[in-house]
């Protein structure tokens, strides 16, 4: 329960969502969250839980109210993770479009706190969009503002630094990071977690220990303060602080 008063403290803070913006936009996405509401349950994912697995029938489309999701998927030769996008709170959580007509999920879908999820099954949205040619217009509007997603993460990835996807990440949930694993975060930057560790300052937070030996040496590395670490009953959070 404490992960999740923690990530409603800071998600309250956060900056319009994409889907927000884009909802002003062109896209009635009250519209959406009201069906879920109506038509579909709250369901609680606790830390771990997934809610599509890749390579199974896609199923589920929901609204974020509370809590994180994190878009996984596996290295072909070596089997890795490698983290592909989040959905926040206030945002859309689906494998879309395959959840419409339960084609194998592309990635998996797995909660980083514990979240819920305003959800419905694909097979009851499809029927959603079939009641007008109004509601069928909405299925190709939220296709193509997911295609613009990815075209812009794909382009991301080209064009900016480890430390512009970063701050484009805090941009869309600030505080995010005081959840991420090291590795999770490198997998989303697409550095090793070895060069993260190399490259940037990492400062710990959360015990008064490990923030005194920090205050004393502001430059302590991971490796510096790992016997800290070890010491330490409470869980760690890892906050980026990334130096030009």
């Amino acid at each position: 329960m404490g992960d999740s008063k923690n990530w409603s403290n800071f998600a309250a803070k956060q900056p319009l969502t994409m889907e927000q913006k884009f909802g002003k936009n062109s896209i009635d996405i009250e519209a959406l969250r009201e069906f879920c509401e109506r038509e579909g349950k709250e369901v609680t994912y606790r830390k771990g839980d997934q809610l599509e697995r890749e390579g199974d029938p896609a199923r589920w489309f929901g609204f974020v109210t509370e809590g994180c999701f994190k878009y996984v998927t596996y290295g072909i030769s070596d089997d890795r993770e490698h983290i592909t996008w989040f959905s926040f709170e206030g945002e859309i959580v689906a494998d879309y479009p395959n959840c419409l007509d339960s084609h194998p999920a592309q990635t998996t879908i797995e909660a980083m706190v514990p979240t819920r999820v305003l959800r419905v099954s694909g097979e009851q949205l499809t029927d959603y969009f079939r009641q007008d040619a109004e509601k069928m217009k909405l299925r190709s509007i939220i296709a193509e503002h997911v295609l613009r997603q990815r075209n812009q993460s794909y382009l991301d990835l080209h064009r900016a630094t480890a430390r512009e996807r970063y701050e484009l990440l805090l941009q869309r949930c600030p505080g995010i990071v005081e959840h991420l694993a090291l590795q999770d975060l490198a997998s989303f930057l697409c550095i090793t977690p070895n060069y993260l560790q190399d490259c940037y300052p990492l400062q710990f937070i959360d015990t008064d220990e490990v923030k005194a030996n920090i205050k004393k040496n502001p430059m302590l590395s991971l490796v510096a303060v790992s016997d800290d670490i070890r010491n330490c009953n409470q869980s760690l959070c890892i906050q980026l602080m990334i130096n030009v």
